[in-house]
């Protein structure tokens, strides 16, 4: 009888791990597919003409270097504004000093009247 209990509850162990196992296999096909569609809304997003052209799976490389690169126009766009700033800062402390310049030659012309 001892036996019998035992065969009985290697199977319960067996079947339930059976049933993991296909839980388990679900939840790894359910997460490929969100992988997927995931990459395939940001390559959709990141470059609509590729995204919709290629009509097949995108790549983990191409998102990879498509956020790359995205992410070094990024940074140039925002070194090209840092040396935009710089320059307009430039421009304005020279029409300050342009325009303290003139209003001491205004000044000066007025006294020469």
């Amino acid at each position: 009888q001892a036996e019998e209990e035992l065969k009985a509850a290697c199977s319960r162990q067996l079947r339930e791990m059976g049933r993991r196992e296909r839980l388990l296999q679900s939840d790894v096909q359910r997460a490929g597919e969100q992988l997927e569609s995931f990459k395939t809304r940001v390559m959709q997003v990141c470059s609509p003409s590729v995204a919709s052209s290629t009509g097949r799976s995108v790549t983990e490389q191409q998102v990879i270097e498509k956020v790359r690169q995205i992410s070094d126009e990024n940074q140039q766009s925002h070194e090209r504004e840092k040396s935009l700033q710089k320059e307009l800062s430039s421009r304005l402390a020279k029409e300050k000093e342009v325009s303290a310049n003139m209003e001491v030659f205004k000044n000066s012309l007025q006294k020469l009247q």
